[in-house]
Parts: C-alpha cells; sequence; structure tokens
C-alpha cells in the first residue's frame, strides 16, 4: 500500500527536551592545570627554574639598598610657592622634622672623638670684600664653598688664592637670576653696600636687596637650607635712638636717595621674616655695622677707604660736614666671626654686629695721620643728604646670646688695612702679603 501524508491537526507533536550545559565539574580548574604540568614535563621545568633563581640569590645576594641623607633634595616634596600653615603643620617644617639639605641641623655640635662633616655652603657676594673674608673662613675649616657673585663690586683677585682647590667654585651670576643649587647653608650677601656704587643704579640696588632675597630664600626653601641674611645699620635710618638697639624701628626717608639701600634691606629683612613665619625656612638675620679691612674697594665713597687712600696718595683728607658725625668701625675679621656664630647658633636675630667704640670723622681722620702721614692736610666740604648723625651699635644681645664681641681695635686694624691699599696702589709688597696678615689677625 503506498505510503501517504497524513496531517493531523488536532494532534500535538512531541516536542524535543530543551538545551541544557553540561554541570561543571567540581576542581575542573585544579585538575586542568595538573594535566597541563604533567604534560611535555612542564613540571621539571617549574622545579629547574626555582632552584636556578635559589642557586643565584644565594651565591649573589641582593645589595642593600643605598643610604639616602636625610637631606637629599630628592625627598623634598615642599612646593616652591609660598603656603602659610597653621602652627602645628609648621612645627612638622623645623629643623628637627624639616625635608631636604640641613634638615639635619649640620651646624649642631659634634659629639668628641667624631670628626666634623664639611658642609655645602653658598656664599652670595662671596667675591666682594667681607664676602672673600668669610670664604676664607669656610675653606679653612673644611666646608665645600660655592661663590656666586656678578663682580659689580666684587673683585676675582679677593677669591684667586683658592683657584684649584677642589672644595671651591665660583659662579659668575647675578642674584637677581633664579639659581638652582643644593646646598646646607646660605650666607647672603650680594649688595653694594657703599653710597657711590649703590647710588650709582638705585633701581638695580633694590631689585637686589628684594629679587635677590627673594631668589635666595626660594632657594632656601627648596632645598632646606638655613638663610642668612646680611642686612645692614642703615635701616636705622637717622636714629633718633642713641645707641641702637634691635628692637628700634628706625627713621628712616623712604624717598630719599639712599632709600634704594635703606628700604630694600627693610624689605629683605621683612621677607626673610615672612618666608620663616610662612613656609618654616629657617633664617638669621645680621645687621652689620661700619666694617673695615685689607680688600676694601679702593674708591667706594667709605670714609675708613677714602681717608687711607687720600694719605698713602698725599691727598687732603675730605671731612662732610663739621666732623662731628659718629660712626663705629669693626675689622673685617670680627664681623666674619659674629656671621658664623649667628649662622650656627639657634636665634634668628636681628643681631647688631659692630663695633661699639664710637669716633667722630675727625677722630678717625686724626688716627689716620697718625698711622700713615702725620703731615696730611684735613679739607671739609659739604655733607651728603640724609647723611645719618649718630651711629653706634648695642651689642649687649650678640654678647648674651652669641657669645660674641668684637676683639681687634681700630689703632691695631688699621695698619693691616694700609698695608693692603699700599700693596694694591703702589705694588710695594708682596702679592699676598695683606692675606696673610688679615688671617692672622
Amino acid at each position: 500500500m503506498g505510503s501517504e501524508l497524513i496531517y493531523r491537526g488536532s494532534e500535538t507533536q512531541p516536542s524535543s527536551d530543551s538545551y541544557s550545559p553540561k554541570p561543571v565539574k567540581p576542581w575542573a580548574s585544579v585538575t586542568r592545570t595538573i594535566h597541563y604540568l604533567l604534560r611535555e614535563q612542564r613540571l621539571l621545568f617549574v622545579f629547574v627554574g626555582i632552584a636556578i633563581a635559589t642557586l643565584i640569590f644565594t651565591v649573589f645576594p641582593t645589595s642593600p639598598a643605598p643610604y639616602v641623607a636625610p637631606h637629599s633634595r630628592f625627598t623634598t616634596l615642599i612646593p616652591d610657592s609660598i603656603t602659610y600653615f597653621p602652627i602645628e603643620t609648621q612645627q612638622k617644617f623645623s629643623s628637627a622634622h624639616r625635608l631636604g639639605f640641613g634638615s639635619a641641623n649640620p651646624t649642631s655640635k659634634i659629639p668628641l672623638g667624631l670628626k666634623r662633616k664639611g658642609l655645602r655652603i653658598v656664599v652670595t657676594g662671596g667675591a666682594g670684600f667681607v664676602g672673600s673674608h668669610l670664604v676664607d673662613r669656610l675653606i679653612a675649616r673644611g666646608d665645600s664653598v660655592i661663590v656666586v657673585d656678578n663682580f659689580f663690586t666684587g673683585r676675582k683677585q679677593n677669591v684667586m688664592h683658592h683657584f684649584g682647590n677642589p672644595n671651591f667654585e665660583l659662579i659668575r651670576h647675578d642674584v637677581v637670576e633664579p639659581l638652582l643649587l643644593e646646598v646646607d647653608q646660605i650666607y647672603h650677601l650680594a649688595c653694594p653696600a657703599s653710597p657711590v656704587h649703590y647710588k650709582f643704579n638705585p633701581v638695580k640696588t633694590i631689585k637686589t636687596n628684594v629679587v635677590g632675597t627673594l631668589n635666595m630664600l626660594g632657594l632656601a626653601k627648596r632645598v632646606g637650607a638655613r638663610f642668612l641674611l646680611t642686612s645692614t645699620s642703615e635701616v636705622y635710618g637717622d636714629p633718633l635712638q642713641h645707641p641702637q638697639k634691635e628692637t628700634y624701628w628706625g627713621n628712616v626717608n623712604p624717598i630719599g636717595v639712599r632709600s634704594c639701600y635703606d628700604e630694600g634691606k627693610r624689605t629683605a629683612e621683612t621677607l626673610t621674616m615672612d618666608y620663616h613665619r610662612g613656609a618654616g625656612v629657617e633664617v638669621r638675620i645680621a645687621r652689620i655695622f661700619n666694617t673695615y679691612g685689607p680688600r676694601m674697594c679702593i674708591d667706594d665713597g667709605r670714609v675708613v677707604s677714602n681717608f687711607v687712600a687720600q694719605a698713602l696718595r698725599k691727598e687732603p683728607l675730605t671731612v662732610y660736614g663739621d666732623g662731628k658725625q659718629t660712626r663705629s668701625f669693626q675689622y673685617v675679621s670680627d664681623l666674619v666671626e659674629g656671621l658664623m656664630r649667628l649662622m650656627e647658633g639657634e636665634h634668628i636675630g636681628p643681631f647688631n654686629l659692630g663695633n661699639p667704640g664710637e669716633f667722630t670723622m675727625l677722630e678717625l681722620a686724626e688716627v689716620v695721620q697718625e698711622t700713615i702721614d702725620p703731615n696730611a692736610k684735613i679739607e671739609f666740604r659739604p655733607n651728603t643728604e640724609d647723611d645719618p648723625h649718630k651711629r653706634k651699635p648695642d651689642i649687649s644681645r650678640a654678647k648674651e646670646l652669641l657669645g660674641w664681641e668684637p676683639m681687634v681695635s681700630l689703632r691695631k686694624g688699621l695698619p693691616l688695612m694700609v698695608s693692603d691699599f699700599r700693596q694694591r696702589i703702589f705694588g710695594d709688597h708682596k702679592e699676598g702679603s695683606n692675606t696673610n696678615n688679615a688671617s692672622s689677625s
């Protein structure tokens, strides 16, 4: 019988079972890994590799991590911009906690029997009169010194005797431009100090005091260095207090011909204290009174150098005004000692650094006559504008807190300066004799 198709619409066709995946076997991933390792002797190669690595680390142990000194600049995470912190945060940036160069307070006392480690120190204006004598002392102490000077008033001859010394570097640079160094201490002396020089370009003078100080404070902040500002007795102006104490605020003409220097230094002191209070920078402030000695600029307009140069040249000693205005004069070695004690002490300052022995201009002229030429004449000229009538430091604070006071009298120090000036004016002394005399004093 032939086949036929029969349609039965009312009948329901049996449906096939729906798809379902195989159930996951327990430990499938573990067994799969084991099978993989057992095939082709892979497990053997794993053990061989472990054995080789163990042998290498046993025979060649890893060297210890290099010691990173607490004063490494790369640990410094403080931003360059000034940020003001609450008191609790400022305490974290004190000398015991701060990061960067100088954080371990390298100027603290060294225990007996241990050799003092030399510091790395930058001296701005280090080729100048005071700066070069400071460099001599620091080099003799065993420190590494970087001199930064633009040679406006500084002289390369002042530091030439250090050329070839591996602990000495000289950079021709103007502090008005930023400078990147890694140092422990900064002595900031860069600024023309005599009226002839700072009046030559008053705008440049105030830029050096303000922008230059900002740049050096920024450097101190970045690397954690201690910063010393050499301010001046000129911040007292024509003082109404005599002698002048550090607490005296001064009597300064803000628009006078000397204000580029006077107000510039006052602003530099303000910046220094603001960096200390706001950014935790360790700072020191010295207010320097009249200083004399070898390596002074011969024709810089300051009274001691003027009198000595004029007497040597057989010229009249020029006294401005009636000659009754007073000054105090300290020898340069005394000043350098005071600066170093201030830097290494624990007191911020400001500190007056000067000789309280007071001389009128006529008395100074007489001392120069006695030292050089008793027949030297004195010539009076009109006084200069804003010339202070009295200037004498009260150094009781420096005596008490720094244990410092001047040791060289005017009659003892002046001949050493005369010897240097005579050699530079006439060339009749051996080269280097002035340096030996200065260091021996």
